[in-house]
Formats: structure tokens, sequence, C-alpha cells
């Protein structure tokens, strides 16, 4: 079976997403997809957005269990569920809970490979804009690690949280202040359709 898909790509900086119209009507058919085989890793930018816009959520990140917490980073670790597991922000009505710039970057970014939008000539400039914003997220995630170090600030300790998270604000403030080049260059939102061969269930690959 044949369908056309749309793909929209938005720039929002750091907090960039792609949208895809058949994740609605995944083709594994099990009312989780992708949602099935990932925990999402909450890192420095992405708690610095959320305390910036919408804390509630870190207070609800804290408050679930099976978490993995290091230093500068929050993995939210799935549950079970038959023979996979399912995202602990997923539902079965209406999928993820958190809106796209809400997510962490995994959760943004991620097209399954039966797309493969990145093998298209024509998007072949969101190609590279998509793996320079992963090296300079990763860079950043760095340096935010790097500075609250040496303030012997983390995650870890729950005494801490108050202070890591005013210093964390500062911190990404500074770095953030000016737009990198590559980010600039891109149009706001650009949307695309592409033709493929879908497969359903299992031989749908994630």
């Amino acid at each position: 079976m044949n369908k056309d898909i749309t793909l929209i790509f938005h720039n929002q900086g750091l907090r960039s997403f792609i949208e895809v119209d058949l994740c609605a009507e995944c083709p594994r058919q099990d009312d989780k997809g992708c949602c099935g085989f990932y925990s999402p890793v909450f890192y420095p930018t992405d708690l610095a957005f959320l305390h910036l816009h919408q804390p509630e959520i870190i207070a609800q990140i804290f408050a679930m269990d099976h978490l993995t917490i290091l230093d500068h980073s929050i993995t939210v670790n799935n549950v079970p569920e038959g023979d996979s597991y399912r995202c602990k922000f997923h539902r079965k009505s209406g999928g993820c809970m958190l809106d796209q710039t809400r997510r962490e970057s995994i959760c943004r970014h991620f097209v399954c490979p039966g797309i493969g939008w990145w093998e298209e000539a024509t998007l072949q400039d969101w190609k590279k804009y998509m793996e320079q914003l992963t090296d300079y997220e990763i860079a950043l995630n760095q340096r935010l690690a790097d500075a609250l170090n040496a303030r012997r600030l983390n995650l870890r300790d729950p005494s801490l949280r108050e202070t890591y998270f005013r210093v964390l604000i500062e911190l990404h403030t500074q770095e953030t202040e000016n737009t990198p080049d590559f980010i600039s260059r891109m149009p706001a939102q650009q949307s695309f359709r592409i033709m493929r061969q879908l497969r359903f269930g299992k031989d749908w690959e994630l």
C-alpha cells in the first residue's frame, strides 16, 4: 500500500521538531508505535526550557517512580506492556501528553526508518540542519553540565535542586543569547509530501 505522507519541519532553534501526519495512524497498529520502545531522557537544555515555560512538568517528572537521575539528566524509564513497553507520557487515546516543544530531542526529531525522509534530495538542507542542531545541542548540554559541576551542583541531591535550576537558567540564558547562523538561515516552517510504501505490524520498522 502506497501512502502520501506530509512532513512539516518546525525551526524553533533548540526546540525544533518534525511533525509527521502518519503518526496518527501508525502502521505498527499497536496504539504506541515508537513510544513502546524508548525512555525519554531530559538534559539541561530540556530542563531549562521546561522550568521557564511549564515548571509543573518538572515536578511531575520528579514525582514519577523508576527514574534514573544522574548529575545532569533525568530518564523517565518506560514500563513493560505486552512484548514491548509504554512511555509514561504516552496515552492510548491522544498519544503523547506533552506538546512537541516540551519533549526531549529524540522525541522531537525521530521519524521512523520506513519514511526515511533524509534520503530525499529535496530535503538535504533539513537533513544537514538536524545534524547540526543535534551537534549543537550535545555541545551546549556538555557546557552547561561542566559549568554546573564547577559550582558543585547536580540533580541527584534534592537539597541542591532549587539552586541547580536557578543557576541553570542563568547559564542557559547566557549561552543562548545569540542564535547560531545555521538556525537563522532556515525557514521557521516548511512542509513536504513524500510517497512511501507502508507495511503493517512488526513489518513496519522503528
